[in-house]
């Protein structure tokens, strides 16, 4: 699996909100963009990307780095986010 931790848990993050970030995510249509943050070993991390797949237990977020295959029992929160931004133009060396 990829991502970034972003430190400790400072409360396992269990219960309704953690129910309805998992419904959240089995509900949404694959290639949906969204943003997942779950428990890996005592700590949390993000994973941002497309949904590429949904089923009973586990949901595939395609990232930058790869699919990141995630428990949906794991999930403490998700969302959707909007669309990644266009890369910028490369600045003009001429002032």
């Amino acid at each position: 699996m990829t991502g970034q931790a972003s430190g400790p848990v400072s409360g396992q993050a269990s219960g309704p909100a953690s129910a309805n970030a998992a419904r959240f995510v089995s509900g949404t249509t694959p290639g949906a963009r969204i943003v997942v943050r779950y428990r890996i070993e005592g700590m949390m991390t993000d994973a941002l990307g497309l949904l590429s797949s949904v089923d009973d237990t586990n949901c595939v977020v395609e990232t930058k780095r790869g699919p990141v295959e995630i428990a949906l029992a794991d999930i403490a929160l998700a969302k959707a986010v909007p669309p990644a931004p266009e890369p910028r133009r490369p600045r003009s060396e001429s002032r």
